[in-house]
């Protein structure tokens, strides 16, 4: 029984947690007590690490980088970027950041929650429209739910539905007034490459669909940057898109970059624009300089495809021994290779025990994905070896419970030479 004397707040917070005991959906961290890389120390014991998004190994690097930078700058920015807190160092990396991903100009976050919600409430007002793919991430639903605009979703990849919305909306949008402050908007928003299903948004199609119907497209590339596009530019590059195809694009220093921090890159208008209105770059401290100028190196070494071409011939290895061994993996071709369990008492269970075996392979469940479809979310990095992926097929291979695994029929090799992406 509840404690009569605790106060409405205290049972409010002593229920949902208690529920979520009960749900297994109770979420822990985990203590590292090494740097990242494909073997980390938790607690004193050794785990392969399946679970970062450090998918080109460069979190581990740029150490020296980093202490350089440091000597120089210092630790802190000491203040937000319209204050006295922007660098030179800053601008360096926002014209290299643009440079990069194809585009005219370049705006730093410090994360990229924040560029997510920032960017979403800065260009929509009340009487605009919001699209977004269902699965989404988090920030980018939290965008639109924060902002004053009509917020709708549409089924996970279907552009038709998504259309259809948009061909809805023109009346609308005809009737209103037409004093360019009050002129509705309709902003479209999408991941690039999905964060729990790995799979990859037809983003040429979303460019089409946007022009067609005169609304806006915003992508969040943040499993795409460093991964897919020529020298790892994404998704931009990946699908031979221009700048105004794409006119507003979200990247993040934190995965396959290997650091921290976020950017949205545009042409000089919108990040003129975002400077003066995006609430979340405008009131906090800027991302330290320091960190800022070391993320330059990082970035230098994507110019060299060989981390990308490990990772992907990774990938293809991956898939095609899980193929043969039955394993019901995710259609995805991006580092991230989720294995569907269901329940979470189940993927709670074989998650634990693979780190009995020193893997580790997170489980992820509701409400981060939906009900019914908890998943172990493996991601592979150029820094894994065959062996260490190996050893984790063979752990598979004993752990999964034939009622999960692939008809006979549907089990099929794969080439793992070419490059997916």
């Amino acid at each position: 029984m509840p404690n009569s004397c605790s106060t409405p707040w205290q049972r409010r917070l002593n229920h949902a947690s208690q529920q979520r005991r009960q749900l297994d959906q109770w979420r822990q961290r985990s203590t590292l007590n090494s740097q990242q890389g494909p073997v980390v120390q938790r607690n004193g014991q050794p785990l392969i690490n399946f679970c970062s998004n450090d998918y080109l190994g460069l979190a581990m690097g740029g150490a020296n980088a980093l202490a350089q930078s440091a000597q120089r700058w210092g630790l802190g920015s000491g203040s937000s970027h319209l204050v006295c807190g922007h660098s030179s160092a800053h601008d360096e990396l926002e014209r290299a950041l643009a440079r990069h991903t194809g585009y005219p100009a370049a705006l730093l976050f410090s994360t990229g929650y924040m560029a997510n919600v920032g960017c979403i409430n800065a260009l929509t007002q009340r009487g605009d429209l919001i699209l977004q793919d269902k699965l989404n991430h988090a920030s980018l639903i939290d965008g639109a739910l924060l902002s004053r605009a009509d917020f709708l979703r549409y089924r996970h990849l279907d552009y038709d539905q998504l259309q259809q919305r948009l061909i809805q909306r023109q009346p609308l949008m005809q009737q209103a007034q037409q004093e360019i402050a009050k002129q509705p908007l309709t902003l479209v928003v999408s991941d690039s490459i999905f964060s729990m299903d790995g799979d990859l948004a037809d983003v040429a199609r979303l460019s089409q669909i946007c022009q067609q119907q005169q609304a806006l497209l915003m992508v969040d590339d943040a499993h795409g940057l460093g991964i897919i596009g020529k020298q790892g530019a994404g998704v931009r590059s990946a699908f031979d898109l221009s700048s105004e195809q794409l006119p507003v694009y979200i990247g993040t220093l934190g995965k396959a970059l290997g650091g921290f921090g976020a950017f949205v890159a545009g042409d000089q208008a919108l990040i003129d624009y975002l400077v003066q209105f995006a609430r979340p770059y405008i009131y906090t401290t800027a991302l330290p300089p320091a960190v800022a100028e070391a993320m330059l190196s990082n970035l230098e070494r994507l110019q060299d495809d060989s981390l990308r071409h490990t990772l992907h011939q990774h990938i293809g290895y991956f898939r095609q021994r899980a193929s043969q061994l039955g394993l019901a993996l995710m259609p995805s071709e991006s580092p991230i290779q989720p294995l569907m369990i269901g329940d979470e008492a189940s993927a709670m269970a074989i998650s634990t025990e693979l780190q009995q075996r020193g893997l580790w392979v997170t489980a992820i469940r509701p409400p981060t994905v939906p009900n019914g479809s908890s998943r172990l979310r493996i991601t592979l990095t150029a820094a894994h070896t065959t062996a260490q992926i190996d050893q984790l097929l063979t752990a598979l291979d004993e752990l999964i419970p034939e009622s999960l695994r692939l008809p006979a029929a549907d089990i099929r090799s794969s080439d793992p030479q070419g490059e997916t992406l």
